[in-house]
């Protein structure tokens, strides 16, 4: 690597006022107040391709299951595999159903909602660990006080109605407490 390329090149190096938002300069404004900032809706339509093992993921949530992807001679199933296992480094080979009772590894309580569906704020998003499955995935735990949500509460899946069904991951509409003992924060370790 050349010297040049190793040089500090962080915004303190740069030359003063670099990185200040520049004065508006409107003429003939009149009296009115300067706008200095809008906000504007934008929406983003694109086409996705998903590959093999995201194609069993999405099949298996068109039949209200959970689907992982297990690699030969591994016990670790990884739910909304790549089709690969990231720890082994090798491709997952077989589908394994997983869940639908889950544990909370981690969470964060919402306050600025995002969407048409977001749940009203504030909200719990979470690290969700299907039983059966060695990663978590997110999701958004309702049908409790987000101050009552804890690290091994036992949640499971809200599925839209069979009618609705579809290969999307917006079938669930979201996790609620199963009631069952939490599990203890002792065994979720590496999950978190």
């Amino acid at each position: 690597m050349a010297e040049s390329d190793m040089e500090d090149r962080s915004t303190s190096t740069m030359p003063g006022g670099l990185w200040t938002q520049p004065s508006v300069s409107v003429p003939d404004i009149g009296d009115g107040e300067v706008i200095q900032r809008i906000t504007e809706p934008a929406s983003l339509h694109y086409s996705y391709t998903p590959g093999r093992a995201p194609t069993r993921f999405l099949r298996g949530l068109a039949e209200g299951k959970l689907l992982g992807g297990r690699a030969e001679g591994h016990d670790a199933v990884y739910p909304g595999s790549r089709g690969m296992d990231p720890v082994a480094a090798r491709p997952t080979v077989e589908s394994v159903e997983v869940g639908p009772d889950a544990t909370v590894t981690a969470f964060c309580i919402v306050h600025i909602g995002f969407g048409e569906k977001a749940p009203p704020t504030p909200f719990v998003s979470a690290l969700i660990l299907p039983d059966g499955a060695a990663a978590s995935m997110y999701g958004t735990v309702l049908g409790i006080p987000y101050e009552e949500v804890r690290i091994g509460m036992r949640v499971r899946p809200v599925w839209v109605p069979e009618e609705e069904l579809g290969l999307t991951s917006e079938n669930i509409t979201h996790w609620e407490p199963t009631g069952e003992p939490d599990v203890p924060a002792e065994q979720l370790k590496g999950h978190m």
